[in-house]
């Protein structure tokens, strides 16, 4: 976790570049610091060389999706109880109880309202 002076380090993880940076401009703006991979493969492999509070992830990616980044991310003690928001498209609910079984922490529509998705990040990190 970090101290109070420092500010909540967010991985997102999404193949699309404007998603993104849309990610990365409201994420910023509402004081985290943004670091982003664009599937689960990049994702992991950032994740070997640094730190962060909390990861996003999109579920329909190339190489890995978000399933299987969630799925890896939770055999490890390192990132057992990190915080993982799903942020997609997908609504279903049996989708939803996937990334559950998987371990995600919560899930979030898109489009995303900033604010909702900011305050969804506090709730997870605090």
């Amino acid at each position: 976790m970090t101290c109070a002076q420092d500010k909540t380090r967010i991985l997102t993880v999404d193949d699309s570049p404007s998603m993104r940076a849309l990610l990365k401009h409201a994420l910023t703006a509402e004081g985290f610091h943004v670091d982003q991979a664009d599937d689960g493969v990049s994702a992991l492999d950032w994740l070997k060389e640094n730190e962060c509070d909390v990861v996003i992830t999109d579920i329909n990616m190339p190489r890995m999706d978000g399933f299987g980044l969630i799925e890896h991310l939770r055999k490890g003690a390192i990132h057992e109880n990190r915080p993982i928001l799903v942020l997609t498209t997908e609504a279903s609910e049996e989708k939803k109880a996937q990334a559950r079984r998987a371990g995600a922490t919560g899930w979030i529509v898109k489009p995303f309202d900033a604010v909702k998705l900011a305050a969804a990040v506090r709730r997870v990190t605090h």
